[in-house]
């Protein structure tokens, strides 16, 4: 036989192997079942929490202002320090004041020796009306100059204290205690000409209020849930507020709710409610934007799966179940709240109901699968993972774990 006729068979009978291995079935003529971990729905007793987002600001704020017009001659105090109440934190130039009250004085001194004077001649004529030395008409007018004197004084007293109040508004105090802020006019400036000119402002941020806005939409589903017996109020003593602030992480301190507005804003279709937060160690600060998480009612037979199994489409949220023979089934679901890393699911599932956790990458709807129980990976190992770049840059699914035991076996 020639050479090339005999490599010719050669090549052909290793055809006809590989051909024959490619297609030999498993080990009792079917595929294994794809794996997927899975979830119980089961009943559980959990708080509804909904986020709401929110702007803080101080529980008592004073603006301090000008009352009298004149020029700054000293600012009494430190920009950004605590300040108390009557605490001196400007001077204006007193002279103008200082001499009005002086004229006002002056004028009440001369109305109280016009009444002395008038009194001592009304005394005068007492008797001598009564032997008929005068007549009755001068002694009507004498009493009446005495009943002017006396109004006289009364209005000088009354321009007295008034000078005396502007005065002592040339020397602007605190009016409540507090930090302040910056000094909005410096020395030599001209307030409260024509308006009382804002000097610096003082607010209390011991004590934070949070101004936090809820859908009216969203009110409304909550009060006929708690209508219809779906959910129960929280007591007064589970109820509590946590705030989450702008960088993500959450105030150390709970808050509580005061109070729910019972008007609806035209422009925004909102309710306003308000709570308020501690602030001790002076980390919040007013204007600050953060999220709140309330606690607005408590679901007895909640029905929470993990967040990674709701998936959004354009019809809505759906997860993967597996339903009756093991196989995969996409069901439409509605959620109602979250509470910590689960979605509070409100229609379209059921108790009983397995649903799938990992392995989405690997099914498909009407597939048979073999269903395995879920473990929720702990924190020391989702902190080694996220200690390994190279793994997390090899873009591989945090869902199913395996793909890189798939891509490792051909490597090999």
């Amino acid at each position: 036989m020639k050479p090339t006729l005999r490599y010719t068979f050669l090549l052909a009978a290793i055809a006809s192997a590989m051909l024959a291995g490619c297609g030999e079935k498993p080990k009792g003529g079917q595929r294994p079942k794809t794996e997927v971990a899975i979830v119980t729905v089961s009943p559980e007793r959990l708080a509804l929490t909904n986020e709401l987002p929110g702007r803080l600001e101080a529980n008592r704020v004073a603006q301090v202002r000008a009352r009298v017009p004149g020029i700054i001659l000293k600012r009494e105090f430190r920009e950004g320090s605590e300040v108390k109440a009557g605490q001196v934190l400007f001077r204006i130039d007193p002279a103008t004041y200082q001499a009005a009250l002086n004229s006002a004085r002056a004028s009440l001194a001369r109305a109280e020796a016009n009444l002395n004077q008038a009194t001592l001649k009304l005394d005068r004529y007492a008797p001598l009306v009564k032997i008929n030395a005068i007549s009755k008409q001068e002694y009507d007018d004498a009493n009446a100059l005495k009943l002017q004197a006396a109004a006289d004084v009364a209005a000088a007293k009354a321009a007295v204290t008034t000078a005396s109040l502007n005065l002592g508004y040339a020397t602007v105090t605190a009016p409540i205690s507090g930090r302040i802020g910056r000094a909005m006019v410096t020395e030599g400036a001209l307030v409260g000409q024509g308006e009382a000119t804002q000097l610096a402002l003082i607010q209390q941020i011991d004590l934070l209020y949070l101004n936090l806005t809820q859908s009216s939409a969203e009110l409304t589903q909550l009060r006929q849930a708690l209508m219809n017996g779906q959910l129960k109020t929280v007591s007064e003593d589970e109820a509590r507020v946590s705030l989450v602030q702008e960088d993500g992480s959450v105030y150390p301190h709970d808050g509580a709710l005061l109070f729910s507005d019972i008007t609806v804003d035209e422009s925004t279709g909102s309710v306003t409610m308000r709570a308020k937060f501690p602030n001790p160690d002076r980390l919040l600060m007013p204007g600050m934007f953060v999220r709140a998480r309330l606690q607005q009612a408590v679901n007895e037979g909640a029905l929470a799966v993990p967040q990674q199994v709701v998936q959004r489409t354009n019809e809505g949220s759906m997860v993967m179940v597996v339903g009756a023979e093991d196989k995969v089934e996409a069901r439409p679901v509605k959620t109602i709240g979250s509470h910590g890393d689960r979605w509070i699911i409100g229609e379209g599932l059921k108790v009983g109901d397995r649903v799938i956790v990992e392995g989405f990458q690997k099914i498909r709807p009407g597939m048979v699968v073999k269903p395995v129980l879920w473990k929720k990976a702990d924190k020391p190992a989702e902190e080694n993972a996220a200690q390994k770049p190279a793994a997390a840059s090899t873009g591989a699914s945090a869902i199913g774990t395996s793909a890189p035991a798939s891509q490792s076996a051909k490597n090999k």
